[in-house]
């Protein structure tokens, strides 16, 4: 074997060099450590990937207040929407992973997006679970003037009209678009989807008896069922609801294996210091016990979660395996 001759210069340059990165290195820990220790100690940026006034955003908002007073550091509210929530999924993807640039997200961007685009500017499965701020089941709405009027009875009416009775969505690859398919495959029925941009829009159709159906969450549908705008058959949900305890399940309904929900998590760049994401979930794990924001959750519909960093990813893993299976059976694209 043939050995590779070093100049003396050479020598000097690379030995130069490794002591270099060894300086730098013992200088870069010590500051790290800092950090840690005096985190947060400027701006805290939760990005929400879709627009202001949903649940979605008035969740993290909720959760920053708090923050905000507990730290004593500003902590501000970005909406990036655009692309099913991939804009600003990508924006915290990119971030520097110092803890200073959150993602506040419903499964879209963090479990269904992968498995419905062929190609994403970033890999949903490496950013870093923080905590799942809360949950609220999907509910079953119909038009008023539907002319069937309780769940069992709605199923038997699409059943004797396959292909007729329309469901609308918040969109392609949506959670209620899913909700949708995954009904029709378990009670083997077969409807017309109607996406939307967003929920208002199909709620307004809904009530203005345009479309048929609409699975949506809890929280934007119980105050216009209240209000006589529309009617609720049934909830998405195993257990019946505290709020609509006469309503049945859409199992008891007659679909056997029938769940959708949506849940809201907290999520950060790929690489970001484990010492900061427990800090993080430690903090709203403490604020999602305080009675005054269960009494806020429970004005929006909204359940509560919390718990451990391995119980999130655990969550998202299995959501993530769940729907992906269901978009690649359905074969659903994207508009």
């Amino acid at each position: 074997m043939m050995a590779l001759s070093l100049s003396s210069a050479t020598v000097l340059a690379l030995a130069r060099y490794v002591a270099s990165l060894i300086v730098t290195v013992m200088a870069v820990a010590p500051v790290a450590a800092e950090n840690l220790a005096s985190y947060p100690s400027a701006t805290i940026r939760i990005v929400v990937p879709y627009p202001a006034g949903g649940t979605a955003d008035a969740l993290p908002r909720i959760i920053g207040e708090r923050l905000q007073a507990r730290w004593n550091q500003s902590v501000i509210i970005v909406n990036r929407s655009g692309a099913g929530g991939n804009i600003g999924a990508e924006t915290v993807a990119l971030a520097e992973p110092n803890g200073y640039t959150l993602l506040a997200s419903p499964p879209g961007p963090l479990v269904i997006n992968e498995a419905l685009y062929k190609e994403l500017p970033f890999r949903p499965s490496e950013l870093e679970p923080v905590i799942v701020m809360g949950s609220v089941a999907n509910v079953m709405d119909v038009r008023p003037g539907f002319p069937a009027k309780s769940a069992r009875a709605v199923l038997d009416y699409i059943l004797a009209n396959p292909g007729k009775v329309t469901f609308a969505s918040q969109g392609v690859g949506t959670t209620s678009h899913l909700a949708g398919i995954l009904f029709q495959k378990l009670s083997n029925t077969s409807m017309l989807h109607v996406p939307y941009s967003g929920s208002a829009p199909a709620l307004q159709d809904l009530m203005g008896d345009r479309v048929d159906l609409l699975f949506d969450n809890l929280a934007s549908s119980l105050p216009l069922y209240k209000a006589q705008k529309l009617q609720i058959v049934a909830v998405g949900s195993l257990q019946r609801l505290a709020a609509l305890e006469d309503l049945p399940t859409v199992v008891e309904a007659g679909v056997p294996g029938f769940e959708s929900g949506t849940w809201f998590a907290i999520v950060a760049p790929a690489k970001t210091p484990p010492e900061l994401l427990d800090r993080l979930n430690k903090a709203v794990n403490e604020i999602l016990a305080e009675p005054s924001l269960k009494a806020k959750f429970a004005e929006l519909g909204v359940q509560p979660v919390g718990g451990t960093r391995a119980e999130t990813e655990g969550l998202i893993t299995r959501e993530r395996q769940r729907w992906g299976e269901l978009i690649r059976a359905a074969d659903i694209q994207p508009n």
